[in-house]
């Protein structure tokens, strides 16, 4: 895979080419021979110096440049040091993040290799790899689109920026629900500096991550960083028939960046280059998790305990590169170029229909109506280049513009397992469709901020985006039902279509201390695509779907910034809304546009230090969401669940259902005392995380609405004014176990959170 290079179009040799010519320009600028280790890169967050009377300021970059929390017009929150390191320490993916910011939900269907995201109670809970997403994650200021791409690990972070909301002009297309933005600590200082911590937990859980950075001379600074995360397989397969390995849910996750810093003058560079590589198991589907007529579990139910019966397998190799450029011309204002390429391989297999026995009606642990057992292969490419230009203050006055590029090749088998299992994959593996997919995306952004007054900051924006979509499928599957047969007869299929996003913006400043906004912005998620083609599935295709929101706040900080707050209320519509409808009966899947959802909220988000000992933070969110079209309709669940919809023909009406995984209510406490100990600290922190109910689906079931969830956390530990620190932590205290995702297919088939991890760790930091 890393040998094999990559081709692109002539428009992206074209740009890259540019870049280059533009680098080799730059670095052409003379060099000191005691020239100091490099600045921090362009849209690097920083965050004002900690005391012991106040909390210190939080500067994000929600706007491409670095504010002050309270200084931008957008509901954003920032996590990092030590919070970020203690809701990690359990040794978790990126989901842990899930609920710990307002209006924020995270779940997967395949473990660690594809999370989807919610906000606001905006996402899409399409499985395929080829499925767009309304929340972009933005890694080092690279859009990653793969939502395999997307998932990988979270280590030696600067922060995590959730950004609400329509984020279309400075980050494109696919961000009509909101930015998850993170920022890895870049290279710098006059020292060399680093950390390294372990930490060992229940069922051999193991989370060491470390990283070494500082300057080289002569312009040049490093920084390299490693994780790894593993633990025990600690699910046993009770199943006495079949092929699925006997324990289960275990994994080994290794991961690694380097960064080399460049800087002289007003030039500066940056390299990226980062790799990943995991070994596990999928996801397990649990067959009859839940008893029909209510969500509760089954009786009998055992979270370490499940009865499988077909092949089980998850790996992914990744790796990607990417350069920064600025130069910054003074009195003028700074360049910037950014270009990337990410590429991934994954495979995964899993026991869909969850279970061992196949008996009708389905119902209780372990039993399906006939078994299904698919896998696949998935290999994403992307590529990406930015042009940008940011002015200097210029009478009040400064903006930025650009140009952007995007190219995605998205290549996948899909295989399907017979049964009776012989034991060998190749000869159990009776179909191979091929599905060779490109996604290409180009903008063209600008955006202006005006101080009309001491106390009055006006903002404005606009990008058109327009994406191409190219869509073929060939191979065999005796699974396919007719009229697809043969695949290699099918058109293929294509998708072009383009729009113009905006936002306007007001800034107050009420004091120094607080500020008020208001804005209103639109957002874009292009044309998609659904090419699944088995169980009578047939290709489709779904328009653009386009967002408008409205919201307004206060944001600021009271007594000498002993607390610090921000509200908002928020309003918004999403016009032919792209759902995914899976019919439980046949395992089909259907894209559809719905006419349109509306969605409104409130969002707090307060934090205190009463006293230099104790900070408590205290965030939650409202959120309402509902689909609203008269006439859209769905298949019905297969697996004998109780319906709340109406249903005519097998189709059940949804006009008025909620959107999925959005839960109305989300809160998130966190609390930590510090008592001085010799030369160190012996410190608290406990951290709460709470989700209302979900639905899991388009239509409404029984068994299919999620149960309400609360996780917490708690850590104590000793810290040494040296770096040395010692503790004892635990992750979901209470061990309450939710399900959190389900399967309709042929039977009430679902999965759960993960379970408590209790361990201790260590750290050194220099």
């Amino acid at each position: 895979m890393f040998s094999r290079a990559f081709r692109v179009t002539a428009s992206v040799r074209s740009l890259a080419a540019g870049a280059s010519l533009l680098a080799i320009g730059l670095a052409a600028t003379p060099v000191s021979a005691e020239a100091a280790a490099p600045a921090p890169v362009a849209d690097e967050p920083t965050q004002a110096a900690d005391n012991t009377q106040g909390i210190p300021d939080i500067v994000v970059t929600a706007t491409r440049r670095a504010e002050s929390s309270k200084d931008v017009p957008v509901a954003v929150t920032a996590i990092g040091g030590e919070k970020l390191d203690v809701l990690n320490s359990g040794g978790q993916d990126v989901r842990f993040l899930s609920s710990r910011t307002p209006s924020l939900q995270i779940e997967s269907s395949f473990g660690r290799t594809f999370p989807r995201f919610y906000i606001r109670g905006l996402g899409n809970t399409d499985f395929d790899p080829n499925a767009a997403q309304p929340v972009s994650v933005v890694y080092d200021d690279v859009a990653l689109e793969s939502p395999m791409l997307k998932s990988f690990p979270v280590f030696d972070l600067a922060n995590v920026q959730v950004l609400r909301g329509p984020q279309g002009t400075l980050f494109g297309r696919n961000t009509p629900a909101g930015v998850i933005k993170l920022e890895s600590t870049k290279p710098g200082g006059d020292a060399l500096s680093g950390y390294a911590s372990g930490s060992w937990g229940t069922y051999n859980t193991v989370n060491a991550e470390g990283a070494v950075g500082g300057p080289l001379g002569s312009g040049f600074s490093f920084r390299a960083a490693g994780l790894l995360q593993r633990r025990d397989n600690w699910v046993t397969n009770t199943s006495t028939t079949g092929v699925a390995d006997k324990k289960l849910e275990g994994y080994r996750d290794v991961a690694a960046r380097f960064l080399l810093g460049y800087s002289s003058g007003d030039f500066n560079a940056l390299v990226n280059f980062h790799v990943r590589d995991l070994e596990g198991t999928p996801r397990i589907f649990r067959a009859g998790l839940f008893k029909q007529g209510s969500n509760d579990f089954s009786p009998g139910f055992d979270k370490s305990k499940v009865a499988l019966d077909g092949y089980t397998s998850q790996s992914m190799s990744q790796w990607g590169t990417n350069l920064h450029l600025d130069y910054h011309v003074d009195g003028v204002g700074t360049f910037y170029s950014i270009t990337a390429f990410e590429k991934a391989n994954v495979e995964s297999t899993g026991d869909i229909d969850g279970g061992n026995n196949y008996v009708f009606p389905a119902l209780g642990l372990n039993n399906a109506l006939f078994p299904s057992n698919t896998g696949g292969v998935t290999r994403p490419e992307e590529f990406s280049q930015e042009l940008r230009f940011a002015t200097e203050n210029m009478g009040g006055v400064t903006a930025q513009g650009g140009l952007y590029y995007f190219h995605q090749k998205l290549r996948y088998h899909e295989y399907n397992y017979v049964f009776p299992a012989s034991g060998s994959r190749a000869a159990d593996n009776n179909q191979d469709i091929f599905h060779n997919n490109t996604n290409e995306n180009y903008g063209i952004f600008a955006s202006v901020e005006y101080k009309a007054t001491d106390a009055l900051t006006l903002r404005a924006g606009g990008r058109y985006s327009h994406d191409r979509r190219y869509d073929r499928i060939s191979g065999y599957s005796p699974n396919v039902f007719p009229p697809t047969l043969p695949l290699d007869q099918l058109k293929p299929l294509r998708a072009s279509e383009g729009e113009f996003t905006w936002d306007l913006s007001a800034t107050y400043a009420v004091s120094p201390d607080v500020n008020l906004y208001a804005r209103v912005a639109t957002g874009y998620q292009g044309p998609a695509i659904q090419d699944r083609v088995t169980f009578g599935s047939v290709p489709t295709v779904a328009k653009k779907q386009t967002t408008i929101s409205g919201e307004g706040g206060i944001k600021g900080a009271l007594l000498n910034n002993a607390v610090r707050f921000a509200l908002d209320a928020y309003w918004s519509r999403t016009d032919d809304l792209q759902l995914t409808a899976v019919g439980g009966g046949t395992n089909s899947a259907k894209l559809l546009n719905a006419d349109h959802a509306v969605g409104y909220g409130v969002e707090a988000e307060f934090e205190a230090r009463p006293v230099p000992q104790l900070t408590l933070t205290v965030s939650g969110s409202y959120n309402f969401t509902e689909i609203r079209d008269p006439i859209i309709r769905v298949g019905q669940c297969g697996s004998a669940c109780t319906m709340l919809d109406p249903v005519s023909g097998g189709l059940a009406t949804i006009d008025g259902n909620d959107l999925p995984q959005a839960p109305r209510w989300v809160a998130n406490v966190t609390a930590r005392y510090g008592v001085p100990v010799g030369n160190g600290e012996v410190y608290v922190y406990t951290d709460w995380a709470y989700r209302s109910s979900i639905n899991y689906f388009l239509y409404e079931a029984v068994e299919f609405r999620g149960r309400a969830l609360l996780e917490g956390g708690l850590k104590i530990a000793y810290k040494t004014d040296s770096g040395f620190e010692v503790g004892a932590f635990a992750r979901n205290i209470t061990n309450q176990i939710r399900s959190i995702s389900a399967i309709d297919f042929n039977n009430l088939t679902g999965m759960i959170n993960e379970p408590r991890i209790i361990g201790g760790e260590v750290k050194i930091s220099f």
